[in-house]
C-alpha cells in the first residue's frame, strides 16, 4: 500500500515510528511494510487492522484501485469486491486519482522523508 505524507504524519502522531511501518522503494514511493505476508498493522489472530481509525487513505478507498489505463476499477483479488456499488466506484475512484497524483508529487520530492523512512 502506498503512503502519503499525511498518512505517515497521522500514524507518527499516534506514536508509531515510520521506520517500523514504512519503507521507501527505489522510485521514491513510500509503502507500508509487510510482515509474514500481512501489513504490519494487521493482526492475523484477530483478523483486523490495529490502526483502523488511522489507516492510510489507500486502505480507506480499497478495493477501488487505479488500472494501468488510469481508470477506477475494483481489485479483483478482494473477496468483498462484489459489495462496491457503481456510485462508490465513481466516488472512490476520484479519491484514488487525487491520492496517486499527490503520492507521485511526493515521490519526486523524496528527500523530504529520507531521515524518517528507510529506503529498501
Amino acid at each position: 500500500m502506498l503512503l502519503s505524507h499525511d498518512d505517515i504524519n497521522r500514524l507518527e502522531k499516534a506514536g508509531h515510528d515510520a521506520k517500523g511501518f514504512a519503507r521507501r522503494d527505489k522510485q521514491g514511493y513510500v509503502r507500508l511494510r509487510n510482515r509474514k505476508g500481512y501489513c504490519v498493522f494487521f493482526d492475523p489472530l484477530k483478523s483486523r487492522c490495529t490502526v483502523y481509525r488511522l489507516r492510510p487513505l489507500g486502505c480507506r478507498v480499497y478495493p477501488v484501485i487505479q488500472s494501468e489505463e488510469e481508470e477506477a476499477i475494483v481489485d479483483d483479488v478482494c473477496p468483498m469486491r462484489h459489495t462496491v456499488t457503481s456510485s462508490e466506484l465513481e466516488q472512490r475512484g476520484r479519491r484514488v486519482a487525487r491520492l496517486l497524483k499527490r503520492i507521485d508529487r511526493e515521490a519526486r520530492n523524496a528527500c523530504l522523508l529520507d531521515k524518517r523512512v528507510k529506503q529498501s
